[in-house]
């Protein structure tokens, strides 16, 4: 799941740089290298996707909206301290 996540974030933040070329805040020279780089992760992104939304049993909506690395993000994130808490909380009540 982390790999996902690093996946998810770059792809995402690879979106936001081509959208600042679009919007003149970066040169066009670098269109070529942001567009293969967006592309591949793209690409990397929609498979990983496929595995965890099988493997999770979740829709596969988000991964194709923009800027929906975000949400998912701080879902993944509130669930994994979840698993954290439930974790430790598990642990100390077996000790106990």
């Amino acid at each position: 799941m982390g790999f996902f996540r690093t996946i998810s974030l770059l792809e995402g933040l690879s979106y936001v740089a081509i959208l600042s070329v679009t919007l003149g805040l970066l040169s066009r020279d670098y269109v070529a290298a942001l567009g293969m780089i967006h592309g591949v992760l793209f690409m990397l992104y929609l498979f990983l996707s496929l595995q965890v939304c099988a493997k999770e049993q979740w829709s596969l909506t988000a991964s194709l909206i923009p800027f929906a690395f975000i949400p998912v993000e701080l879902f993944l994130k509130k669930r994994s301290l979840q698993k954290k808490h439930t974790t430790a909380d598990k642990l100390l009540t077996e000790a106990a």
